[in-house]
């Protein structure tokens, strides 16, 4: 029996069609397993290059106002991905347009598309002929379109167009479910970062709690600069520097559990500066990478120094940092109050040293029952306060370098204030020369400018008589110009009792009557007759002597004291000897440069 070719060909487009429809579903089966967007949109592209049989398939996705591929199968060149057109050119702007699949034999050569030059130069590359494009439709709108290309021209079938359709169909759900899972982990995404960023903000906020009320606690427990500073330097890491109201380091300390190294020091004067002005906190980065931020100490209007912290520059400022400043400007408060503390304190404990000092002056000689009671209240001895000394600043007031004596005497275990307008102190010395010394190297220091300290010892407790001597060597020393010096009185005593300090011009009055003429003389010749007979004098009038310690002959000796005689025009070896010896001798002290 005959077979019938038709039913033959019926037979074989039935398989085709069922193999198609079991391949479809499979694929959308697939598809719906993916999760990445750019995975879904290969596998797409894949499957129906698979199922339409073609030479080569793409997808394209609009984003911009313009159509551009995101997958390939079974392209030439890699070029190929990079094809993006205006949304509105093309077979894909027919497409998109109209919502429904379209083709075209030849793609080069029709003339029902507006052609765009940089997409049919890669079709040139791909030998793209034959393209059928059908549209991706997401919730009713036209989101890109599948391609489906031959490299030879051909027709597309209604079957066809109607699988690659269908498959489009299924791919658009897998595109939206890839979109959707995209924004959901973004979102999940989001969400963590979020998370993390209100956990840290959290424990920062619990940490600068923490750092507050431990700062609050050194307070309540008579904590000093000094353990606010450790304090700060040990919570925040890095350095913590106290600096006072003219700049210098009171306090410096580092973290316990990671001590701040620096390769140089690093001058804080212009960020201490600028925070100053600025009333703020004030960050500023070093040369070596260091970032130093300085905080203003005030109290009203009143500033009384800085708080600095100094730790390694990170590339990132979050809320931590921000924190951390906020810490360190309420830290300020903290020390604000502490150094207000103090000062009161200080002031307290310097006028009861000014009053008991003054008691001791005004009662001596001697010491009241009462006036020992209250010295040895403060730890202080007055049987052993032997040692009177005055200070003197061309620069400075008496009230304020008192002050300074203030902080000499508390480690000394003396008394220190202001007496008859002058900034005075009692000690007890054991070398009255070195003590005297070390008071002016002290002082000098600390006002880093000029300062003349005297100083008398005290006998039988007679502090008063004293006091009255080394004021008065005090006036001569400033009257003969030793403005930066610290001496005891044997020095300037003897001139101290013949002039009367109040007047100072009597010196120099006195030296030009003296020696005068010889002073004038030796600058007018470039002699040496005042050295000459200082010398002589020195040395007890003996000619031999002093010719040696001049280095000169006897004879030449002879003539320079006779010369001398002329110039003063009398007698000098037995008239007036002791004007001209005091004359000599004040006029040598003035010299002296401290």
């Amino acid at each position: 029996m005959a077979s019938d070719p038709g039913g033959d060909a019926e037979s074989h487009a039935l398989v085709r069609r069922q193999r198609e429809l079991a391949s479809l579903y499979a694929t959308a089966k697939s598809l719906t397993a993916l999760g990445e967007l750019d995975d879904v949109l290969q596998s797409i592209v894949h499957h129906a290059h698979d199922l339409i049989g073609t030479d080569f398939a793409y997808l394209s996705l609009v984003a911009d106002g313009r159509l551009s591929a995101r997958a390939t199968e079974g392209t030439i060149s890699p070029a190929f991905l990079t094809a993006c057109i205006p949304a509105n050119v093309g077979l894909g702007g027919k497409v998109l347009a109209t919502g429904s699949p379209h083709w075209v034999r030849d793609y080069t050569a029709s003339t029902l598309i507006d052609h765009d030059p940089d997409f049919d130069r890669l079709a040139v590359t791909e030998e793209l002929v034959a393209l059928l494009g059908v549209p991706l439709v997401i919730r009713g709108e036209v989101v890109g379109a599948l391609f489906a290309a031959n490299r030879s021209e051909r027709s597309f079938h209604a079957g066809e167009i109607a699988l690659l359709s269908a498959f489009a169909d299924h791919a658009a759900v897998a595109l939206d479910n890839a979109r959707l899972y995209e924004a959901s982990r973004n979102a999940l995404r989001e969400l963590r970062i979020a998370y993390r960023k209100i956990e840290e903000h959290v424990a920062v906020v619990e940490r600068a709690q923490a750092i507050h009320g431990a700062l609050t606690g050194v307070v309540l427990h008579g904590g000093t600069p000094d353990d606010v500073a450790q304090l700060l330097a040990d919570q925040l890491g890095g350095r913590v520097t106290l600096l006072d109201r003219t700049g210098t380091i009171l306090v410096r300390r580092d973290s316990a559990s990671s001590p701040f190294r620096t390769p140089s020091e690093y001058d804080l004067a212009d960020t201490v500066s600028n925070a100053h002005r600025s009333g703020r906190c004030t960050t500023s980065v070093d040369t070596v990478g260091v970032t130093h931020s300085v905080a203003p100490i005030q109290a009203g209007d009143s500033y009384l120094g800085a708080l600095a912290w100094s730790r390694k520059a990170t590339a990132h400022h979050g809320a931590s940092d921000d924190m951390d400043l906020r810490t360190l400007e309420r830290a300020t408060h903290i020390l604000g109050l502490l150094i207000l503390k103090e000062r009161a304190v200080a002031e307290a404990s310097e006028r009861l040293s000014g009053e008991l000092l003054t008691e001791l002056m005004v009662g001596s000689p001697g010491i009241s029952p009462a006036q020992r009671a209250r010295t040895r209240a403060r730890n202080i001895d007055a049987d052993r306060l032997d040692l009177v000394l005055v200070a003197d600043s061309p620069t400075l007031s008496s009230t304020a370098l008192a002050r300074h004596l203030h902080d000499i005497a508390r480690d000394c275990s003396g008394l220190a204030g202001e007496h008859l307008g002058r900034a005075t102190m009692i000690v007890h010395s054991v070398d009255d020369d070195q003590t005297v010394e070390e008071v002016h190297s002290r002082l000098r220091r600390a006002l880093g400018g000029p300062v003349a300290v005297v100083g008398e010892r005290a006998v039988n407790h007679d502090w008063s008589r004293a006091f009255s001597l080394a004021s008065r060597c005090g006036a001569v020393m400033r009257a003969i110009g030793h403005t930066d010096v610290g001496a005891t009185t044997g020095r300037y005593a003897l001139y101290a009792m013949i002039f009367d300090t109040e007047r100072v011009r009597e010196l120099d009055r006195f030296i030009a009557d003296s020696i005068g003429p010889l002073i004038d003389y030796d600058q007018r010749r470039g002699t040496d007759l005042v050295e000459t007979l200082g010398a002589y004098y020195v040395h007890r009038a003996n000619v031999a002597a002093t010719a040696r310690a001049l280095h000169v002959h006897v004879n030449t000796l002879l003539k320079r004291l006779d010369r001398a005689s002329e110039v003063l025009g009398f007698d000098w070896r037995h008239e007036n000897d002791l004007e001209l010896q005091l004359g000599l001798r004040l006029y040598r002290l003035k010299a002296v440069a401290p």
